[in-house]
């Protein structure tokens, strides 16, 4: 089986270049050679390819920047989803593609589920509510996962921003009015790897529904809380150079403005996915512990 993955050196697209390689083999592409922003050279590329599944972890995902590139984003995002769905409808290959939390606009009381009406607030959950509809109006084999507050080791993201600042600052003022679960992108890998395997013996005994399943770690918190575990975390691994650690403040979303609105509630529910695979992630707090072991051992360092 021929894996093509794409955003091969994003947080997710790297975990999964190394997650997917039990299943055969995978082919990962970065930006420049996958490049969403050109949606009319993906069918020749995936045509070239002859893959069995694509995943797609390449994204437009600078939240705040696409309130004045929501074009951009839109055809990264939306217009060159639809591009590669109709590919991999065309050819009978499976497409998993990368939903997001950002698609809501927060003000539900519970957690989202797979059936609640998307009502995007900014121009980022615009542009992936386009790729979600693109996917399911084109149909064919697909599986979408819809998850939040993506972190890993390595990359530009929240955890590894808040080790700078620690580093620099006397004080971090955190948005503690966001809930949400922190989900690690092995976690999410791992996953895909395993809900991958199961559609694949679906398809062979002809028991495959396509569909969409929120894909998030266990638990919720801030993004106040989010920080102190990090930090928490972080010393506990000796990471931190500081002595003591920062002092950390709970702020409101008012006093910490952004060109996008985010939503206040992000939490997902994730029953359907552990109905449909036996799947579920764990703990966001367990899952951190470990991603900051393996910072600590190097391991996950790279940029």
């Amino acid at each position: 089986m021929r894996l093509l993955v794409t955003g091969a050196n994003g947080q997710l697209g790297w975990e999964l270049s190394r997650s997917l390689m039990p299943l055969g083999d995978v082919v990962a592409l970065d930006r420049r050679a996958c490049d969403l922003s050109r949606p009319d050279l993906l069918p020749g590329l995936i045509r070239g390819m002859t893959p069995d599944v694509i995943v797609n972890a390449a994204a437009y995902t600078a939240v705040d920047n696409a309130e004045q590139e929501e074009k951009l984003a839109t055809a990264v995002n939306g217009t060159a989803v639809g591009v590669m769905a109709e590919e991999a409808r065309k050819a009978g290959i499976l497409l998993v593609h990368y939903s997001t939390d950002y698609v809501f606009d927060g003000v539900k009381e519970t957690p989202y589920t797979e059936e609640d009406v998307p009502h995007p607030i900014n121009a980022y959950g615009r542009s992936k509510l386009a790729g979600d509809n693109a996917v399911r109006d084109v149909g064919g084999v697909y599986v979408l996962l819809r998850t939040s507050w993506v972190y890993a080791g390595r990359r530009q993201n929240f955890i590894r921003t808040v080790l700078r600042l620690a580093s620099e600052r006397e004080e971090l003022r955190i948005v503690d009015d966001q809930i949400g679960a922190p989900t690690w992108a092995r976690n999410i890998a791992d996953a895909t790897t395993l809900i991958v395997r199961a559609v694949c013996q679906e398809r062979a005994q002809g028991q495959f529904a396509s569909g969409l399943f929120n894909l998030t770690a266990s638990g919720a918190t801030s993004w106040y809380g989010f920080a102190k575990a990090i930090l928490e975390e972080a010393k506990r691994h000796g990471l931190l150079s500081t002595q003591p650690m920062p002092h950390l403040k709970p702020i409101p979303s008012e006093a910490y403005p952004l060109p996008a609105a985010r939503p206040k509630n992000s939490r997902l529910a994730a029953e359907r996915l552990g109905e449909r695979f036996g799947i579920g992630l764990p703990d966001w707090k367990q899952a951190l512990a470990l991603c900051i072991a393996e910072m600590k051992t190097g391991e996950q360092i790279g940029n």
